[in-house]
């Protein structure tokens, strides 16, 4: 659903993302900087919540990029992040439409907060949108 390409440095001790210029995470060489890149795109598009903004839109990689795919909830919470920002949605909005309280409606759109996939597909059915899930090979 959403794969952010990032760039290694120095042998793969380092890395950066050019969609999403908060990121940078490290590792002991490449395999462990990758293995490290899911919880820091993560943690970077949380700072997109916290100013209250879209969250980027993964582009296409680049030669020398290697592609992150971003986990299955993590992904649906971005598309309601970037739907309730879209339409002007804010956490006491959704929670009202969902009946829930201010504290649940925030911690269901949060990245950092798990949440039920069915919960998430419900908050995307109260803005007018369908949650898809597609298949590729790996």
């Amino acid at each position: 659903m959403h794969a952010y390409p990032i760039r290694l440095h120095d042998n793969g001790t380092w890395a950066t993302a050019r969609d999403i210029p908060e990121f940078n995470t490290a590792g002991n060489g490449d395999t462990e900087t990758i293995a490290n890149a899911v919880d820091g795109l993560i943690t970077a598009l949380s700072f997109y919540q916290d100013r209250s903004q879209k969250m980027p839109v993964a582009s296409e990689p680049q030669a020398g990029e290697v592609l992150i795919h971003i986990p299955t909830l993590e992904a649906a919470k971005i598309a309601l992040w970037n739907e309730m920002v879209g339409q002007g949605i804010n956490k006491a909005s959704l929670a009202r439409r969902l009946g829930v309280s201010a504290t649940s409606a925030g911690r269901l759109a949060s990245i950092l907060y798990s949440s039920r996939i069915e919960v998430v597909e419900n908050a995307l059915l109260a803005l007018g949108k369908r949650l898809l899930v597609v298949t590729e090979a790996a």
